[in-house]
């Protein structure tokens, strides 16, 4: 009878105690800093793809909402952070020879370049400014169109992780 005593109370102390732990690089002081400011990032690369810059601005913002516990502001922010889209282009890979003797690129590469600026209003000394690049190739036999939204979802999402470590992480 002991047992079966022990046995539920050791279950229900299991079920009740549970340990979150997080991981996302961040090491923060919300004491210290509380909000930030997120300002649009334009797209002034000359090739011009107008859902990149909104759904960069969108991967931005949810990326460090989810990530921490910092609340977006305009007003005052202790950090801040802003850019822009300076590159946005494709460059033809390796070349294979069809049986005409022409030449023609195999691969393509969608690369894409953000310069950003972070500000730390408390601890200037952290302040940074980087350009941050990323890229995929796929099959040059595949039109950009067909390719464009899922690459872009992949070059948003490794340029906005770079951003985070860059001004969140404290390696």
């Amino acid at each position: 009878m002991k047992r079966i005593i022990s046995l539920v109370i050791l279950s229900i102390a299991m079920v009740a105690c549970t340990i979150s732990y997080k991981f996302n690089g961040s090491h923060i002081d919300y004491k210290e800093n509380p909000t930030i400011n997120i300002r649009d990032f334009q797209n002034q690369a000359p090739l011009v793809y107008p859902p990149l810059t909104q759904t960069f601005n969108e991967r931005m913002k949810d990326v460090f909402v989810r990530g921490t516990k910092l609340q977006l502001t305009d007003v005052n922010p202790s950090m801040e952070i802003e850019g822009e889209i300076v590159r946005y282009d494709l460059t033809p890979l390796s070349v294979k020879e069809t049986n005409q003797g022409i030449n023609l690129a195999s691969e393509t590469r969608l690369t894409m370049t953000v310069k950003f600026r972070f500000r730390n209003n408390k601890k200037p000394e952290e302040d940074k400014e980087e350009t941050i690049s990323a890229y995929r190739d796929f099959a040059s036999s595949r039109m950009l169109t067909e390719v464009q939204d899922q690459l872009i979802e992949e070059l948003n999402k490794d340029i906005v992780d770079q951003i985070f470590n860059a001004t969140m992480g404290n390696w």
